[in-house]
């Protein structure tokens, strides 16, 4: 699953929430609105010792000036990073995007809305849209940001992020050399990193993930998102012993962050200790209701030849996608990766990769894709075809150089 990365985007966005206030104030829960979507508990587990509390404290006031003023742009945008944050700590995508493309947009709609609002508004616009994997939408949305404001590192981020996904290296580097040059944080750093990864660059991109780590408030969730890619990046290509550590780390200052007790979860896997990794995706799923959680959780199942829980799981992921797109997400990726892993179905696969295929045909992942599915389908030319184009950045991702191997084997 390529799901982490996705993150990235709304890290992004999200991060502006440090620039507000939190409020903390007694006055109970100001009275639900029909026209804007209701803030839901956070599980127990990631309430994180008075967090909830004041992210509580902060939506009521919010609701409140908005029963008062409906039209409150400032109140609207606080809204909107209020729902993107949400969606990254609780995993309710399919509730909190749509919510905050709802709260973005009616901030659009207000009469002379003044250029930094509206910018604002658009910047949080285009990063929830790359989450929904929209991104010809979130680049159209990220350059009518960026002419009114040139200034600002975020929507060089934004812009950074669209690029990839629709496979123009060349201008996300010049967007990402940029954001870097405006503000070398944590989120700049994590677009460098990413982008030399791509490259072929593993340790250049350790190095700036790193970087990035340094660069974040401890204890923050953000600051947890980069230590877990620093893991994921050890995992891929260096050491999975030293992943597990920098997992382990994370849980030390946030503990039961989800993706950390998911990638523990993977290292016991790497290591052949089915039942220790079982237990540790139990406990990510626990905390949150991510999609990767359990399709992880699902392939363990059928490697182990539990034949029932994977049918239980298969059963839960169909109906978790069905949610998503129904609430404007974009899963074509994710619905050909299930098909080909969990139901060896590489015709309906395929009808989904045609799919995105069509919308980004120079994404090197869209590529692979397809040339994993015409391997399967002893499609040999075809795959070549397909290789040479997810080949063009040099990567060394070892799904990748696992399909150049395969095709190897044909020469």
């Amino acid at each position: 699953m390529t799901k982490l990365k996705i993150i990235a985007p709304v890290l992004a966005i999200a991060s502006l929430c440090m620039i507000i206030t939190i409020w903390s104030i007694t006055e109970p829960q100001a009275e639900e609105s029909a026209e804007l979507p209701k803030l839901l508990d956070r599980p127990e587990k990631v309430q994180l010792d008075g967090e909830w509390d004041q992210v509580q404290n902060h939506y009521a006031a919010i609701r409140k000036k908005l029963n008062q003023k409906p039209n409150d742009s400032k109140a609207l945008i606080q809204l909107v990073s209020i729902y993107i944050n949400e969606a990254r700590i609780t995993g309710e995508h399919g509730h909190y995007y749509p919510a905050a493309l709802k709260a973005a947009d009616r901030a659009l709609s207000v009469q002379d809305l003044n250029s930094d609002s509206k910018f604002l508004a658009l910047l949080y616009k285009a990063g929830v849209q790359l989450s929904l994997h929209k991104f010809h939408d979130a680049l159209k949305t990220g350059n009518d940001a960026l002419k009114l404001n040139q200034h600002n590192a975020q929507v060089y981020g934004v812009l950074t992020d669209a690029y990839v996904e629709l496979g123009q290296y060349d201008r996300a580097i010049e967007m990402a050399d940029k954001m870097i040059s405006i503000k070398p944080d944590i989120r700049s750093y994590s677009r460098i990193s990413y982008l030399r990864e791509l490259h072929g660059d593993v340790d250049g991109a350790i190095e700036a993930m790193t970087y990035a780590v340094k660069a974040g408030t401890p204890g923050a969730e953000e600051t947890a998102w980069a230590m877990n890619t620093v893991g994921d990046l050890y995992f891929k290509y260096k050491s999975v012993d030293q992943a597990k550590l920098i997992f382990e780390e994370i849980l030390q200052i946030r503990p039961d962050y989800p993706f950390a007790v998911a990638a523990i979860a993977k290292c016991y896997e790497k290591k052949g200790m089915h039942n220790e990794a079982k237990q540790w995706y139990l406990k990510s799923i626990d905390v949150i209701p991510e999609l990767g959680f359990y399709t992880d959780l699902a392939m363990l199942h059928k490697t182990k030849g539990e034949t029932a829980a994977l049918e239980d799981k298969k059963k839960e992921i169909m109906e978790m996608i069905a949610d998503d797109v129904a609430n404007q997400h974009n899963m074509n990726m994710e619905f050909a990766r299930i098909y080909i892993d969990l139901f060896e179905d590489y015709n309906k696969a395929k009808e989904y990769v045609d799919i995105e295929f069509k919308d980004r045909p120079n994404n090197i992942e869209v590529n692979a894709l397809y040339a994993e599915i015409a391997l399967l389908k002893n499609q040999i030319p075809e795959a070549k075809n397909y290789l040479a184009k997810a080949n063009v950045t040099q990567s060394k991702d070892p799904y990748i150089n696992s399909l150049n191997n395969q095709l190897a084997q044909y020469n």
